[in-house]
């Protein structure tokens, strides 16, 4: 039987949406803050010669260079102040989170609730900026050195330094801005608009190199069917389930007596859900952020990163699997399902696991169960991320067909509607409340007085 949740969830309409004014203003506030994100993506930095900039794009769109750009929205091709995009932000938090787990400082601060969690979050701001100043120092000496500014010298790199950093920590403000006062998941949200606001761009080029005889239809109908059928198995094993059975004791409560009671602990068979996919991607992108835009300039150390670890090749894809297996563990262990906590409140709650003894026991059971499940759903990210990886380079697609994107795609609208949907079922209570107290006022107003 559908507990009350459940169906008032099936019982969310158009009307229920239309009621709820906080959760319309939080979405037009995201809406704002997502097209402030995509003008920017147009504004270009200071001193760049256009022209030279777009013919150099068009020869690296279908290498690295088309990776940077998707996960950019487009900003890096037109070399815009967004042109780092928000992944100096996601690697600081990478960094931040191994140190957590590495040093005991650090490791401190996470068990310190509210404080500890802002001062991780000052340190990962810090990070970013020293991040995106390195990597925006390495793009500034980059164009210079592909001849792609007009007036090369200390003045065009402290400017594109400036303007690079600051377009980077206003994304990284607009992210946080959007998961406190608007729908949740702002960042995630930030690069979702990316990759589908150049979704019409690559679909017309794909189609173009149809017309042209480069692609043949039935590559087309292919590719197109690949798409589908990568969706479908995104969405399927995004909401599977490992039901674990929880059992609760009879108990007493002053002078009534409760029978025992009976719920599952559900565990999603791909806990971190996106983040191990975007994590992989922006270590991968780190250095070639720098060694794109330097052409033939490039050294011998970057010139064999550019050579081993490009779009297709086996220690791309190798590496690539193996940071998206680490992270799927590691996430999982430290943000999105710590046994140790759901232990320990399983315990607080007079909750066991039928046969497992409560406290130790229970978490010890949690943890082999969750590594078990991580198996499959690594390997489920890593078959989404790197199949569609090597059939686009071996067709030449664009990146917006590949494994990542339409993962990112797939899980950040998931992601967004169960957003709303809380929201709205968040609403219905309140609306339930104030007329559970409304009908109590009047019949407390029509209650005749006591005569003595």
């Amino acid at each position: 039987m559908a507990s009350a949740a459940e169906q008032m969830a099936a019982n969310l309409s158009w009307g229920a949406f239309g009621k709820a004014t906080d959760l319309r203003q939080r979405i037009f506030f995201t809406l704002g803050l997502l097209i402030v994100y995509r003008i920017g993506t147009y504004i270009p930095v200071p001193g760049i010669d256009g022209a030279a900039l777009r013919e150099f794009m068009s020869d690296v769109q279908a290498g690295l260079g088309g990776i940077l750009n998707m996960f950019t929205g487009g900003a890096i091709s037109r070399m815009g102040i967004f042109a780092l995009g928000i992944m100096p932000y996601i690697s600081a938090s990478i960094i931040v989170q191994l140190l957590s787990a590495m040093v005991p400082s650090l490791e401190q601060l996470k068990k310190e609730g509210e404080q500890g969690r802002k001062k991780l979050n000052q340190y990962t701001r810090y990070g970013t900026v020293a991040l995106a100043t390195f990597q925006a120092w390495g793009i500034a000496m980059s164009l210079e050195a592909g001849e792609l500014a007009h007036d090369p010298g200390m003045f065009f790199r402290i400017a594109c330094v400036i303007t690079l950093v600051g377009g980077t920590m206003f994304l990284m403000w607009l992210g946080e801005q959007i998961t406190a006062r608007g729908i949740g998941n702002g960042i995630s949200l930030i690069i979702f608009v990316g990759i589908v606001a150049e979704i019409p761009a690559a679909l017309a080029q794909f189609f173009s190199q149809g017309r042209s005889g480069a692609l043949s239809p039935a590559v087309i109908i292919g590719v197109l069917v690949m798409v589908v059928v990568v969706i479908a198995f995104v969405v399927f094993m995004e909401r599977a389930l490992r039901k674990i059975h929880i059992q609760y004791p009879r108990r007493q409560v002053g002078m009534k007596i409760y029978d025992g009671g009976s719920s599952h602990l559900p565990i999603k068979v791909n806990p971190s859900g996106v983040i191990p996919a975007i994590f992989a991607s922006s270590l991968l992108l780190l250095p070639v952020t720098i060694s794109t835009f330097s052409g033939n300039q490039t050294g011998p150390i970057m010139s064999t990163i550019l050579a081993y670890f490009g779009p297709g090749q086996p220690l791309y894809l190798a590496f690539y699997a193996g940071m998206i297996v680490f992270f799927a563990y590691f996430y999982t262990a430290n943000v999105a399902f710590k046994v140790e906590d759901v232990a320990e409140n399983l315990k607080n709650q007079n909750g066991f696991v039928p046969g497992i003894r409560p406290g130790k026991k229970t978490e010890e059971y949690l943890e082999y169960v969750v590594n078990r499940i991580l198996v499959f759903g690594s390997l489920y990210l890593v078959a989404v991320c790197l199949l569609p990886e090597i059939l686009r380079n071996q067709l030449a697609i664009p990146f917006y067909f590949g494994g990542t994107s339409v993962l990112i795609v797939v899980s950040v609208t998931m992601d967004t509607i169960n957003q709303v949907q809380s929201h709205l079922l968040a609403h219905q209570y309140e609306g339930l409340i104030e007329k559970s107290q409304l009908r109590g006022k009047k019949r407390t107003g029509n209650r005749s007085p006591i005569r003595r």
